[in-house]
């Protein structure tokens, strides 16, 4: 213990007083580097597990991309939105519509019978609102309105009923009437190698045979008309017996004072 505190040695004691006091300052900067060597390692390690599966924030996985579980795009190629007005001159649309059913709402001025049951083949209605014979609305003019006519099918297989749109589409800024009646806006079904005349809305209708229309400004009305395959004549009288085969046909509507407008389907084999 008198070594330790009076170093025992040829040189003066200042100087073995100032070696040890490095060697301790050595051996004491050694044990912090183990200290931090020790913390940052193994002490990491067990943050790491914290932050893992029980810790309070786990790591978000990154998941691969959809699996056979997902679901599938529903949506058919060559769909048709009924809102989009560009596929309705012309031949006829890929798409069916939502009044293809056929109903509408009687007005005062009469309505059609609606779905497909009417045997002479003039089932129909619209998707507008219908006016008394009356109104004072004025009618509709060649330069307002403008007719198109599409089939909602382009093929019908056997036994399903074809079934068509007439819209009136008003480019104009005020309300206006028109008669898309049986009677009035005349729709005709021909073969298309032929040119006899199969069926026409006008021969034999049922319903009303006069249908006022409003037509909005800027908007449009569609008259939806079903045909039964059955052959007609007019004045109700006994239809030739013709059988709708399989082939195209052309339909045609008419309306007074407006160009005609037309379009084709086509009947599928059995």
């Amino acid at each position: 213990m008198g070594s330790m505190r009076n170093p025992v040695g040829p040189l003066p004691s200042s100087i073995y007083w100032r070696r040890r006091a490095v060697l301790v300052s050595v051996v004491a900067v050694l044990a912090l580097l183990v200290t931090w060597v020790v913390t940052s390692g193994g002490g990491g390690g067990g943050k790491n597990d914290a932050d893992g599966s029980n810790g309070k924030n786990p790591t978000a996985s990154i998941t691969p991309g959809p699996s056979g579980s997902d679901p599938a795009i529903s949506q058919a190629p060559g769909g048709r939105d009924e809102s989009d007005d560009g596929s309705d001159d012309g031949s006829g649309g890929s798409a069916g519509s939502g009044d293809s059913d056929g109903s509408t709402a009687g007005g005062a001025g009469g309505s059609t019978s609606g779905g497909g049951s009417v045997d002479d083949g003039a089932g129909g209605g619209g998707s507008g609102d219908t006016l008394p014979a009356g109104s004072s609305l004025p009618d509709c003019t060649t330069g307002a309105v403008k007719l198109t006519l599409r089939s909602v099918n382009n093929a019908y297989a056997p036994g399903e009923k074809p079934t068509f749109e007439l819209i009136a589409r008003n480019s104009s800024g005020s309300d206006c009437k028109l008669d898309l009646g049986p009677k009035s806006a005349v729709l005709t079904i021909t073969q298309a190698d032929s040119d006899d005349e199969i069926w026409s809305s006008a021969d034999c209708p049922t319903g009303a045979a006069s249908i006022l229309y409003r037509i909005p400004a800027n908007d449009r009305v569609t008259h939806t008309i079903q045909w039964n395959r059955k052959s007609s004549a007019p004045e109700c009288a006994t239809p030739p017996a013709i059988t709708a085969t399989a082939g195209t046909y052309l339909v045609e509507a008419k309306a007074p004072g407006f160009t005609k407008t037309q379009t084709s389907f086509v009947l599928k084999k059995d």
